[in-house]
Formats: C-alpha cells, structure tokens, sequence
C-alpha cells in the first residue's frame, strides 16, 4: 500500500513553504545592520549617551521644512545626546521613512556643531540590492547643511538605487535641520 498526501497535508507543506520563504526575505532585508546601540557606542566612544522623545510643535515643523527644503512625516523623533565629563559631543536621531514601498530607519550622528559623524542603516525592509553602502554613506560625513547637500551636487546618486539615494538625502537634510531648529531654541532659552 502507497502513502499518498492528503489534501489537507499538502496545504500545510505549501503553507510551511510560504511562510519560509517570508522569513527568510525578512532576516535577509536586516543581514548586515547594526542595531542603535552598536551605533552609538561606535560614534561616541566612552560617552554617556541620553535618549528622549522630541515633539515637534507645528512652529517647528514649518522652519524644519523651510530649512531642509524636504516633508515631514512625522512630529516624533528619537533623539540621544553623546556628552563626555558634561560636555556635549554630538546628538544622534531616528529618521524612519518609506523608500519605495517599504520603511528604512536611520541613525543619523551628529557632531555638537549639527555637522555629519555617521549615518548608520538600522533597518532596511526593501530588497537588499537597494540599501546604500557604508562607502556612500561616508560622503554626507563633515557636510553641512546647506544647498549643495543634494543628489547630483555634493551627493553622488546611486545607480540602480535612484530611491535610496533621494531618501537618505532627504532624512539627513531633515535630521539637520530638526536639530538646527532645537539647537537655536536652545540657546534663546533662559
């Protein structure tokens, strides 16, 4: 007598398959990254780095768009501030945003003058072709905001990753001007 698979069993194999393959696109789309901690200890060695919420008002935003020339999608941001024997070193922030059809989340470093340190890729959901490199990462480090920050100026594009490239450009113009605008309302601040 042969065994054959009822119906039933063949579902659940290609059910067990599926779910495979999901998986596995998943762990495959994070291979590679850093998580936030890695991130900082790496960016601001033997700092004491504290996190916090920022909420944006809608003042805010309007300067933050005025100055990064980009939207915001969101009012809350995660920003650490890097201090070593009470002096500030640098602040870091969380820019998640949508590339394609899937999300990405930056920890984008700053130095205590709001210029470049690192961007570190943290997740990355789209297929792994089309995550930015370490090596162009690297060239935003030291920049100012200004506007020669841009793809096709100061920012060479990526090819194949035209969609990358526009929101990683986007975000650390977003990220710099967010911390402009909180840096200088700092220092107004009694």
């Amino acid at each position: 007598m042969r065994y054959l698979p009822s119906a039933r069993s063949s579902e659940r194999w290609i059910l067990l398959v599926i779910w495979g393959f999901l998986a596995i696109s998943t762990v495959e789309a994070q291979f590679g990254l850093v998580t936030r901690e890695e991130a900082l200890a790496s960016v601001f060695p033997n700092a004491t780095v504290a996190a916090e919420r920022i909420f944006l008002t809608e003042e805010q935003v309007e300067r933050i768009r005025t100055l990064s020339l980009v939207d915001l999608d969101a009012r809350l941001y995660a920003r650490y501030t890097a201090s070593r024997s009470g002096l500030v070193v640098g602040r870091a922030y969380v820019d998640t945003h949508q590339v394609r059809t899937k999300k990405q989340s930056l920890l984008v470093s700053l130095d205590a003058n709001g210029r470049v340190r690192r961007i570190d890729v943290t997740s990355f959901l789209e297929p792994t072709d089309y995550i930015a490199k370490p090596s162009w990462l690297r060239q935003f480090d030291g920049k100012p905001l200004n506007n020669d920050l841009m793809i096709q100026r100061s920012i060479r594009p990526i090819t194949g990753a035209t969609l990358t490239a526009l929101s990683v450009n986007q975000a650390v113009r977003r990220v710099m001007a967010i911390d402009q605008v909180l840096m200088a309302e700092m220092e107004v601040a009694p």
